[in-house]
């Protein structure tokens, strides 16, 4: 697979991230990419922009150096009832919209109240795509999550970052695997994510792609080298 997307990347606007939207399109450019998603994260991460950030994504060209930029927000899920960090008028003004569980700003409870938020996350209508579900912040059921992914259309994302041995996330790869099993059986597309914080990371899915080629997963439903698929998918005119 030649990847063409990546969609789950941030600039220095997060506060832990090290490039400009420039410097990422550049380095997408040269990579042959053909769709950046740069998905700053929602205020509730410590460090994160303060929402009037997003108001004005307007004036930022979304297409640079042939790449073409979706500009948006990982959202943070908060609470066992699924509680995001923005609201509708900000949702309307993103080109995309991730959810994920972050440590930082997670309230979570039991395997069965934190699949509940997970899935009230996947059914929000605004919610395209769902960051790390494997990478081991909560305990979850990963088959209800599955099926809803596929019931709603909503991509679930293998964060290659999240099983490099730096990050320390033990459960993740064996948490990835399993939700590749799954949605190899139910017949679920996935997106890789390199949920790249600086340009040089960006569509690296080196940890990513043995997982791939372990769980046998059909190159059909990898989105990753599919960028009209992915656009249609997420509905993203």
């Amino acid at each position: 697979m030649t990847p063409l997307l990546d969609v789950h990347t941030h600039s220095i606007v997060s506060g832990h991230a090290y490039s400009s939207i420039q410097e990422m399109a550049v380095a997408a450019s040269e990579k042959g990419l053909k769709i950046l998603g740069i998905t700053e994260h929602a205020p509730e991460l410590p460090g994160a922009c303060d929402p009037i950030y997003f108001r004005n994504l307007h004036v930022v060209p979304r297409e640079m150096y042939g790449v073409r930029l979706l500009l948006g927000a990982e959202l943070n899920i908060l609470d066992t009832k699924g509680t995001l960090d923005l609201d509708e008028d900000y949702y309307r003004i993103l080109d995309l919209r991730i959810a994920g569980i972050h440590s930082l700003c997670w309230k979570g409870g039991t395997r069965e109240e934190n699949t509940h938020a997970m899935l009230q996350a996947i059914r929000n209508p605004w919610t395209q795509i769902i960051s790390h579900p494997g990478d081991g912040t909560a305990l979850l059921d990963f088959e209800p999550i599955v099926l809803a992914a596929k019931e709603t259309r909503t991509l679930l994302e293998i964060n290659s970052s999240s099983m490099d041995p730096v990050r320390h996330k033990k459960e993740a790869r064996e948490n990835n695997l399993e939700i590749l099993r799954l949605c190899r059986h139910y017949e679920v597309p996935i997106i890789l994510g390199s949920d790249a914080h600086i340009s040089f990371s960006v569509a690296d899915y080196r940890y990513a792609l043995p997982l791939l080629a372990e769980t046998d997963f059909p190159e059909a439903l990898v989105i990753n080298d599919k960028p009209e698929w992915f656009l249609e998918y997420t509905g993203i005119e």
